[in-house]
């Protein structure tokens, strides 16, 4: 039997672990916390940090030798996922600046304004930034963590000492608060070429930073073409031909812009809302990809997606999650919480208790109850 490796055992990666097992692969999950969802999903364990690539190096060879490696759902595992690939001679498609645009929100938007694409006024120094109001975030640390909007000036130098704390190297970035339609995308690289496209309208709450679903549907044809000719642009640019892609971006007045991209399967369900809006599992795709086959990306449908996270209403002790069961058969139920937990309100994405994925919104309000203690 094939092996594949997923580095990381967050949420985002148990879709991942489900379509390796439909297609009859063993799965061995790298991760530093042995309570993390997708140690229960994986066939076997490896508990190192995921940054210690010569530990799970070792480990490896102890084992068997995979067939492929993946890092679904957020990027910091890709740099040592292209270490590893080297070190083993694994199937990668990831190059140096693909790692780079994905993992450094300052080399991204360098990226951008070298190919002449929209972007706001940016700056990685707190005392040259952007006129009020402002977004400050760290360049390399994801789950919407250390992310602030400031409008007064007074707020700024928290904000920055915020982003500074969960950045791995304590750098920043300083943006123009952009306004317009605030969109996900997800897709899917072939050849260089787009693929798979599937945009999707974030739905928030206040503080309206992190969201809390999302809708996808298919696009109106010229917004489609707009995001798929700028992030063919920057693939070609960083050399990435193949693989999925997850992008945040801003559409206003016609123009669309780019504020990050990630060449991995995005998290929250959206790797799985694009293959149900087309009717391609777009997880086994990348799967498939990871250990050196090409997947079949032939739509067999065309329609809307939706995702709902599952939440708690405050910080507490989790008793349970009821209803569940209540929803449609054709939803995909992921949680990544079980009773007993110590649970926090959704401010951020490593918060949430899981997620539901269907053609259509689920109303987990009216349908589904998180007891909190």
């Amino acid at each position: 039997m094939k092996h594949v490796v997923i580095l990381g055992g967050s949420d985002g990666t148990v879709s991942a672990f489900r379509a390796a097992r439909r297609l009859g692969l063993s799965t061995i999950c790298v991760d530093m916390r042995a309570d993390a969802p997708g140690v229960a999903e994986s066939d076997e364990f490896v508990h190192v940090s995921t940054r210690d690539v010569p530990a799970i190096a070792a480990a490896l060879r102890e084992r068997h030798r995979p067939a492929g490696l993946l890092a679904p759902g957020s990027d910091i595992n890709l740099p040592s996922l292209a270490e590893l690939a080297n070190l083993l001679g694994l199937p990668c498609a990831l190059t140096e600046e693909t790692l780079r645009v994905s993992t450094d929100k300052a080399a991204f938007r360098e990226t951008c304004l070298r190919l002449g694409l929209p972007g706001p006024r940016y700056s990685t120094d707190p005392e040259v930034r952007p006129a009020l109001p402002v977004i400050v975030k760290p360049v390399d640390s994801g789950s919407s963590r250390g992310i602030t909007i400031v409008r007064e000036q007074e707020d700024l130098a928290p904000a920055v000492e915020h982003a500074r704390a969960v950045s791995p190297t304590g750098r920043i970035i300083i943006e123009q608060l952009l306004t317009g339609q605030d969109l996900c995308g997800e897709a899917m690289l072939q050849d260089g070429r787009i693929a798979l496209l599937g945009l999707s309208r974030r739905v928030t709450e206040p503080p309206e930073v992190v969201a809390v679903g999302h809708d996808m549907e298919p696009g109106d044809g010229v917004l489609d073409k707009e995001v798929t000719r700028q992030l063919e642009l920057v693939c070609a640019e960083v050399g990435y031909r193949d693989g999925p892609l997850n992008v945040d971006l801003f559409v206003e007045d016609g123009v669309v812009t780019l504020i990050e991209m990630g060449a991995r399967i995005g998290g929250n369900g959206l790797g799985e809302a694009l293959g149900l809006m087309y009717g391609v599992d777009t997880v086994e795709a990348t799967v498939r990809l990871a250990i050196g086959e090409r997947p079949d990306l032939t739509p067999t449908r065309r329609g809307p997606a939706s995702v709902r996270v599952l939440r708690a209403p405050f910080e507490g002790v989790l008793l349970g999650i009821d209803g569940l069961e209540s929803l449609p058969d054709t939803a995909e139920i992921v949680v990544v919480a079980s009773p007993g937990d110590h649970v926090f309100p959704y401010t951020e994405c490593r918060a949430k208790l899981g997620y539901v994925v269907d053609h259509t919104p689920p109303d987990l309000d009216a349908l589904v109850k998180v007891d909190v203690r």
